[in-house]
């Protein structure tokens, strides 16, 4: 502390706000939308989506394993949101800047109005880019249970 105030002394405890950064008219979004794909992952699923045509439904499968590793630039990693577009979940890669509890800022990638995905981090891991999905922007409800 730079002036503490008098009556402190050592030994007391207190709480405090510590603000690291902060930005006026941020773009910002869940936490929970980010997603981490890999290259490789990327293109094999823009593959597979040319070859078998449009998807039916919601596609969740688990990620396959990192075989070849002869190309150093099929293993970086890519953050990104899916944007729903014409029905569809797309991968949308973007770059993040200030984090909060709850939310992160979005520097790149993102316009304000897209409509992004947001669900359990094994939901969005399992998705893939170019499924159908549903939009449920209803409140979860709350069951009632009495004892």
């Amino acid at each position: 502390m730079d002036n503490p105030p008098a009556g402190l002394r050592p030994g007391l405890s207190s709480t405090a706000k510590i603000v690291t950064a902060e930005k006026q008219s941020a773009l910002a979004i869940p936490i929970q939308a980010l997603a981490v794909r890999s290259r490789k992952q990327l293109e094999e699923a823009a593959k597979q989506a040319a070859t078998k045509g449009a998807g039916q439904g919601v596609t969740l499968a688990a990620a396959k394993q990192e075989q070849d590793t002869a190309d150093p630039s099929k293993k970086d990693d890519v953050q990104g949101v899916f944007v729903i577009r014409q029905g569809k979940a797309q991968f949308v890669e973007v770059q993040t800047g200030i984090s909060g509890m709850t939310d992160i800022e979005v520097i790149n990638g993102l316009k304000e109005g897209d409509e992004i995905v947001t669900g359990s981090y094994k939901a969005l891991r399992t998705l893939r880019p170019d499924t159908s999905v549903k939009v449920d922007n209803s409140a979860p409800t709350q069951s009632t249970q009495t004892t």
